[in-house]
């Protein structure tokens, strides 16, 4: 490592702001309302402290670890966040360079502003690709979508279901931010006219008389429900359903009952309902509801390889980042992106090494202290309601 290259993620943070315009960095950066949610995603892992073993042999270890049934090199992969392109003019194609030299899994946005073909073309074959969608009052829209992603190689749907409208962002709403006029969101295009000026859904383009989120906001399918929601789903794809934006075990329950593959413990890094749980109080409680029976994931305040060991320990089968990879697309492109991953990557081997564990099966519970008191939790009893419970000493 070079010197003066940013040497962790909050580095990395600190070059980001520097270098994008006001208003980008200020989409990327902010939460809902008092943006309580967003800093309690970071602030949370504080409270869980590592419990270490010593005198093991860790001369060699794997993160290797297997996700819907594919093996990926790493347990830490990429969460789905819109407009890339306002953090560097590559955008989400050399983020996906650098998930593919990564080799977990990157999610793409619906919001991306490089089509989901020319994104997933630049894997080599080690990196999942699941595409994340939202469902519209217009749902042959979403269901275009779907389909394109599956015949472009995608591996599962991720349905973002904590947006039936837009948190109030404020910072937004004092910018009145709106995406510089030269992107374009070319999912919602043609895939052949893709390189073109035109080729919009004209039903969710953006336009210069309203900011971003009021244009996005208007069409979300706000009748979405499990019962009419799933099936329909199920019904135009046979890809694996990933339901993201999950925070309590009642839903998690449902999630297994509609035959969901798995479930992204998310509160949409704070920019949605200000005042849930944190992530990572947040996932205890979906992890016991969920038993053997669905994968469990997170993303939300991840910024450091311990953050992530901590994550595991309390049962997510992976951990997403958003925010550390736009900042790495800031700092130098592809370039910055690997460098964020990487970081994190080491960060993560390093404090496996030094509690004790050589494989992401042997990080269990049993490596984290878990704060007393801190939230009382929902749990599923034995006749399939819950029952409050208070986390584990």
């Amino acid at each position: 490592m070079n010197s003066g290259e940013p040497v962790c993620i909050k580095d990395l943070e600190k070059i980001a702001e520097q270098v994008m315009p006001g208003g980008a960095w200020g989409y990327y950066a902010s939460g809902a309302n008092d943006e309580q949610t967003k800093h309690e995603n970071e602030e949370a892992f504080k409270a869980y402290r590592l419990h270490p073993r010593m005198l093991r042999d860790v001369s060699k270890i794997s993160t290797e670890t297997t996700i819907l049934g594919h093996k990926v090199k790493t347990p830490l992969g990429i969460a789905p966040c819109a407009l890339h392109k306002l953090a560097h003019p590559s955008g989400e194609a050399a983020t996906s360079r650098a998930a593919s030299q990564h080799g977990s899994i990157m999610i793409l946005s619906t919001y991306s502003t490089t089509s989901m073909e020319k994104v997933i073309a630049q894997g080599d074959g080690s990196t999942q690709y699941w595409m994340q969608l939202y469902v519209y009052e217009q749902r042959s829209v979403s269901e275009s979508l779907v389909r394109r992603a599956e015949k472009a190689g995608f591996k599962a749907i991720v349905l973002t279901v904590d947006a039936p409208v837009l948190g109030r962002r404020l910072v937004d709403a004092r910018n009145r931010f709106n995406p510089p006029p030269h992107l374009r969101l070319e999912n919602f295009m043609d895939p052949k006219v893709a390189n073109s000026t035109s080729g919009y859904s004209s039903d969710l383009a953006w336009s210069a008389n309203e900011t971003f989120g009021a244009t996005f906001g208007a069409n979300g399918d706000q009748t979405l429900s499990w019962a009419n929601g799933i099936s329909w789903l199920k019904q135009i794809t046979s890809l694996p359903i990933i339901v993201k934006g999950i925070l309590s075990a009642e839903d998690t329950q449902l999630a297994i009952s509609h035959g969901c593959a798995g479930v992204i413990v998310s509160n949409h890094g704070g920019r949605q309902l200000d005042g849930t749980l944190s992530t990572i109080d947040a996932l205890p409680q979906v992890v016991e509801a969920a038993g053997d029976k669905i994968e469990v994931y997170m993303d939300g305040g991840v910024r450091k390889g311990t953050d992530i060991f901590k994550a595991l320990a309390l049962g997510a089968k992976a951990v997403f980042v958003a925010r550390p990879v736009l900042w790495g697309l800031a700092y130098k492109g592809e370039e910055g992106v690997l460098h964020a991953l990487k970081l994190l990557q080491a960060e993560l081997e390093l404090a496996m090494m030094l509690a004790g564990t050589t494989s992401v099966s042997e990080i269990d519970e049993t490596f984290v202290y878990q704060p007393v008191n801190r939230w009382a939790r929902y749990a599923p009893s034995q006749n399939g309601k819950p029952r409050r419970l208070v986390a584990k000493l």
